[in-house]
């Protein structure tokens, strides 16, 4: 997994182009980190961010700007004036953060909002115990939902929906554990096998 995660401060003011196609924009800059050993000087790395990234580095941020980038490392051959190549790594940014005070951030985060004290109640408003009453005093009241009526039969139209119909507890069952005749096997099935 080529993952990059990088504390850094602008050192070289981002640089905005296209492609040959004048479609994709691409911003270039350098960026500048401190080394791992505190005697060694800081290094420096190029940065490089495509599409809408690349125009928000090139709004928002600028020279002397502390940032984080999150991106991959990318090496890339370079032709020297000496007659040979030399590999440089890149970062090919893929997330930017401000941080700290720096202008980017401050010319675009809005204001915090302005809190007032709160507002007394309005005079409208009943408590819940001025609304509470006993119940012989609730006035006599129809319910809201009142109970469908029972369909009446069409005149002249017999229906079998007006002879009522009874469960009769008396119907004879047998326990489910006393097989009635039909239900025992034949003596020719039973036969015995050892286990």
């Amino acid at each position: 997994m080529n993952s990059c995660i990088l504390m850094a401060e602008i050192i070289q003011e981002p640089q905005l182009r296209y492609t040959a196609d004048n479609q994709t924009a691409i911003t270039e800059m350098v960026v500048q980190f401190e080394s791992i050993r505190p005697d060694d000087h800081p290094s420096t790395l190029k940065a490089i961010a495509w599409g809408n990234r690349a125009q928000e580095i090139y709004n928002h941020y600028k020279v002397g700007d502390r940032v984080v980038l999150e991106g991959r490392l990318s090496m890339r051959n370079v032709d020297r004036p000496e007659g040979f190549k030399e590999k440089r790594a890149e970062l090919v940014v893929s997330r930017v953060h401000a941080l700290g005070g720096s202008a980017a951030t401050t010319s675009q985060s809005p204001p915090p909002p302005a809190f007032a004290a709160p507002t007394p109640p309005t005079p409208n408003v009943v408590s819940i115990e001025s609304r509470r009453q006993p119940a012989n005093s609730l006035p006599n009241q129809t319910p809201a939902f009142t109970a469908p009526s029972v369909p009446q039969p069409l005149a002249g139209v017999p229906s079998s929906s007006t002879t009522s119909k009874t469960y009769s507890p008396d119907i004879p069952s047998r326990p489910p554990s006393m097989p009635s005749s039909s239900d025992s096997p034949s003596a020719a099935d039973l036969d015995e096998i050892p286990f």
